[in-house]
Parts: C-alpha cells; structure tokens; sequence
C-alpha cells in the first residue's frame, strides 16, 4: 500500500476509534467494532497496531506529536527559554483540553483495567514533562529562574498553565479553548512563573511526593 493512501486509512481508522470512544467508551469499543466502523478489515488493525491497546497508544503518540516535535525542535535551537515556554504554551493546553484529548481522559476515567490511563500517561505526560523539565533548566543556566527542585517548577509550570482547564473540559463544564484564549494563558502562565521564580534568594524549595 502506498505511503500517501496508507496514512489515510489509518486516519480513517483513528477517526472511527474515536467516534467510537465517545459513544461507548473504551471497555465497550473493541478492534472489530473500529474496523467495521472504518470499513477495513480486522487483519489490517491487527497488522497496524497489534491489539486495541496499542491502537489507542498510536492514537495518544499521535495526539501529542506536535506538542512533543515543537519541543525538541526549540530546544535544538538558540531561542531563550521562556520564549520558548510562550510559543509553546497554546500548542500544549490545546492539547491537553482538545475534544480528542477529553474523549480520551473520559475514557480513561471510565476504564477499570487502567490499560487506557497508562497509555495516556506514558505517551503523554511522561514524555512532555521531561522536555518541559529541560527548558526550565535552560531558564535555570541561563539566569531567567531560580529553583532547586525541577520537578516541583514544572509541577509550578503547568499548575500556572492548565489550572482546571483540562478537568472542567472532561467533566463537561467549558467549552474547547479558542486559540487566543490559549495564548494569552500561555503568556500569563511564563509571566507570573518568571514573576515567581526570579529571585536568586528565594528558590522554590518546595517538596514533593
């Protein structure tokens, strides 16, 4: 199958994954309901992805990609720290409160094995954090923050970013963010975050479980 037409079934089948995700949760969705949905054939899901859980891996990898290459491509480059956090802001809380990205909570919340939550963590959150964690750090050299603790100003980072966001868009109470609300968040966010951690005499010392 060519590149080009195989990159399209496999959006097709993304899309029916989760159409169907929404409508039956992930217990209920199974490799046979999304190849019928996609009208491909259960050999090819099986092929593709090897079993639903690894559907739903490509299906979280690929939801987070953007935000995953924007940050590896910044921090190859000369471009200071917290402007990197402000170009990098919108993508990542539109990632995080997009109707994908809610399908998938909701779905997660809803499964009892947590095969779902898992995916969603290690494709997800324990991929970007440690990016994150490295801008900071370059902040850090390059004398914009002061901290002791990395993992607690990322923690401080993302609080100042998300808030509530992404729970109040799975539980149904916000609409999707518009892109100019994500940038200003974004700009407010690595404004009170330099406001917070610019001075030397007052690292964050705060602890961690």
């Amino acid at each position: 199958m060519r590149e080009e037409r195989r990159s399209q079934r496999q959006r097709e089948i993304e899309a029916a994954a989760y159409a169907l995700l929404e409508e039956k949760g992930y217990g209920g969705t199974s490799m046979i309901g999304i190849a019928k949905k996609a009208r491909a054939s259960n050999e090819t899901l099986y092929n593709w992805y090897g079993d639903k859980q690894g559907l739903f891996s490509a299906l979280v990898t690929r939801n987070a990609t953007e935000v995953k290459e924007h940050l590896e491509t910044r921090l190859d480059s000369d471009q200071d720290a917290l402007s990197i956090l402000r170009t990098f802001g919108p993508k990542l809380l539109n990632l995080l409160t997009s109707d994908r990205a809610v399908a998938l909570n909701r779905a997660a919340a809803a499964d009892s094995t947590g095969e779902l939550g898992a995916t969603l963590s290690k494709a997800g959150r324990e991929t970007v954090f440690p990016l994150i964690e490295q801008v900071l750090l370059r902040a850090k050299q390059e004398h914009q923050l002061y901290f002791e603790n990395s993992f607690v100003a990322v923690g401080l980072y993302l609080d100042l970013l998300v808030g509530d966001q992404q729970i109040r868009r799975v539980i149904g109470r916000l609409p999707a963010p518009t892109e100019a609300f994500c940038i200003e968040r974004s700009e407010r966010a690595a404004a009170h975050l330099q406001l917070l951690l610019s001075n030397p005499g007052q690292k964050l010392k705060v602890k961690h479980d």
